[in-house]
């Protein structure tokens, strides 16, 4: 349970994120609007994921993998532009994440 709660938390903070982008820096209300309530819907869930799950390894992969899904929206989504650079620092966050998991981290 307490890894759908990280999920949920990474899922909510990359929605967010993207409507934070839709929101034309709080010019158009409704994005606005919902940048608030999934950061909100993020934060909660976060938190009752570290209930169970470590910090370090709970942070790390709800931080890292926000920020390599947010990267590839906006790839595909927003059209910013890729490079071979780009990709394999996308790369390393994916196997950085990936180590964490590996470690253990639940107790």
């Amino acid at each position: 349970m307490f890894w759908f709660f990280l999920s949920l938390a990474i899922v909510s903070e990359v929605t967010g994120t993207t409507c934070m982008k839709l929101s034309a820096g709080f010019t158009r209300l409704l994005p606005s609007i919902a940048m608030a309530i999934f950061y909100c819907i993020s934060l909660t869930s976060l938190t009752f994921a570290l209930k169970k799950i470590d910090v370090s390894v709970a942070y790390a992969i709800w931080s890292g993998v926000g920020t390599a899904l947010i990267a590839i929206i906006g790839i595909f989504w927003f059209r910013e532009p890729a490079n071979i650079f780009k990709i394999l620092s996308l790369a390393l966050i994916i196997f950085g994440v990936i180590g964490l998991n590996l470690s253990g981290g639940t107790h």
